[in-house]
Order: C-alpha cells, then structure tokens, then sequence
C-alpha cells in the first residue's frame, strides 16, 4: 500500500474527503520528520516508536574500483515496532 492507497482507504472509511485526509496524512508525518529531526522520539501507543539512532564513521570499500573510502558519521531514522502491531500481524 501507498500513500495514495492509505489516503483513500482513509477517505472511504471516514466520509473525509482524500484531500482533507492527504493533508492530514502530510502534516502527521511532517510532525514526524521535525521531531526525528531534532532528535526526539515518536511513540504511538499499540503501533511502535520512531526513533534515531546514531552511526558512528567507518571505513567502506568501493565494490567498483575496490578503493577504501570513509564514510561520515549520521543519524539513521529506525521504527520499533509496539506489541500490540506485532501480534496483530501474528494473529495472535
């Protein structure tokens, strides 16, 4: 499923319009881009938690031209799923 698809399943179930619901879609992941940006988490409760977490430097090969070339430090965004979304997917 797509944004698009999630938008109209969203649409469809609420009576909403897609573009309200595309809106409210954008603006709810823009809120999680900012605090993932700044460095805080987002937890939804019974769906899991966006968190950042820090890579530290390393050294990687260039599998073209086998050359060792380093690469920076940075912050990856990772999602740790809630139990409640597990076992939903487990059918348990």
């Amino acid at each position: 499923m797509n944004k698009n698809e999630l938008v109209k399943v969203v649409a469809e179930a609420t009576g909403l319009t897609q573009k309200e619901v595309g809106a409210v879609v954008d603006e709810m992941l823009n809120a999680i881009i900012g605090e993932l940006a700044e460095g805080r988490e987002v937890s939804l409760a019974g769906f899991g938690k966006f968190v950042t977490k820090t890579r530290a430097a390393r050294e990687s090969i260039n599998p073209r031209t086998k050359e060792v070339v380093q690469v920076p430090a940075c912050k990856a965004p990772a999602f740790k799923v809630g139990k409640a979304l597990k076992d939903a997917v487990n059918n348990r």
